[in-house]
């Protein structure tokens, strides 16, 4: 998915994207009107589309957003008790409250919190570990996943869990019936959000990589006191791969000037006005802001390994970036503009 591919960029499309992706962060949060028109695919030959739904009524500034972005939460609300409390909290006994099918592979799991008026106590972006240990294991078996559900969402957290062949968590994560219990301790710091923290921020998503991604995104829109623009590049490698999509989509009706989505497929449909193939180092060229913005942008990285090699090099570990490297690096930017989920 993430290897490199000869891309040339319509002129047209390149002007207007570095437009977007360099001009100020509009204080209003108002819509973008003629920029966001869609760029047809017919002017990129085998090259990359930006499929933005036109705003709910067709216009920018003040229109009010349609029943279906209504759904995307307009602020804060009071926190709760936190259900994680991090420390030497350990894990808790959380019960599987129902299991919904997204795709072929893939479910979303909601699980329900100690007490109704809690929250999940998670920051953003943070994640949790799960633990399971199988009769015919010898040991526990423990996986990171960070929760798609809003950090101060009451009485229940909600998990999108991909299914990879011989995955052991995985695969018990989608056997589990409603009722079942699962360990789960947090919160695990990852980037810590703030507010109006850069003015652009990029996302580099492969798979269910898009999930910390969600997780930053969902809670700058939500607030309003927060302008920050986002770009995401999501590759996958099937259209019914895609997660989130239809939250994307709602960010994307309801804030066409703040959030552009870029989605690419390694095997796209016959129909498909989306990008073909590989996240290539031209895409990023073309759609992410200019390394010159220096403490403005920062842009995040997350997928499965050859994404991060191609794009980005991977971490040391949890606590260590490790150099950055690939298509970012040949592009100009910093290490300390970058940060690997």
């Amino acid at each position: 998915m993430f290897a490199r591919q000869v891309f040339k960029p319509a002129r047209t499309l390149q002007r207007q994207v570095r437009q977007y992706a360099s001009e100020p962060s509009p204080k209003s949060g108002l819509g973008n009107g003629p920029l966001y028109t869609g760029v047809a695919l017919a002017a990129l030959t085998g090259g990359y589309f930006y499929a933005r739904r036109s705003s709910p009524t067709g216009q920018a500034g003040n229109a009010p957003p349609s029943e279906e972005a209504k759904k995307i939460p307009g602020g804060t609300s009071q926190p709760g008790k936190p259900a994680f409390t991090g420390g030497d909290q350990g894990f808790l006994s959380l019960k599987l409250d129902k299991s919904e099918i997204v795709n072929h592979n893939t479910k979303k799991l909601t699980f329900l919190l100690p007490e109704e008026d809690m929250d999940s106590g998670l920051h953003v972006a943070s994640a949790v570990i799960t633990k399971y240990k199988g009769p015919e294991m010898e040991k526990p078996v423990i996986r990171p996943y960070t929760p798609t559900s809003d950090v101060d969402q009451k009485g229940t957290v909600e998990f999108v869990i991909k299914k990879y062949p011989n995955g052991p968590m995985s695969e018990h994560l989608h056997n589990m019936e409603p009722g079942q219990r699962l360990d789960i301790k947090g919160p695990i710091p990852k980037y810590q959000w703030t507010p109006n923290k850069h003015e652009h921020v990029a996302m580099i998503a492969g798979g269910t990589g898009i999930t910390p991604m969600w997780q930053v995104a969902n809670a700058i829109f939500k607030n309003p006191e927060d302008k920050t623009k986002v770009t995401l590049v999501f590759g996958n490698i099937s259209e019914e791969d895609i997660l989130l999509k239809k939250e994307l989509e709602h960010l994307e009706n309801t804030y066409p000037r703040r959030f552009r989505a870029f989605y690419v497929l390694d095997n796209p449909p016959e129909q498909w006005q989306g990008g073909k193939g590989y996240v290539t180092k031209e895409l990023l060229k073309t759609v992410l802001p200019e390394p010159k913005e220096g403490e403005k942008i920062k842009i995040f990285v997350c997928g499965p390994p050859p994404m991060y090699k191609a794009i980005s090099g991977g971490k040391k570990s949890p606590s260590d970036q490790g150099e950055l490297s690939g298509y970012l690096k040949d592009l100009g930017y910093s290490k300390d503009q970058v940060y690997k989920f």
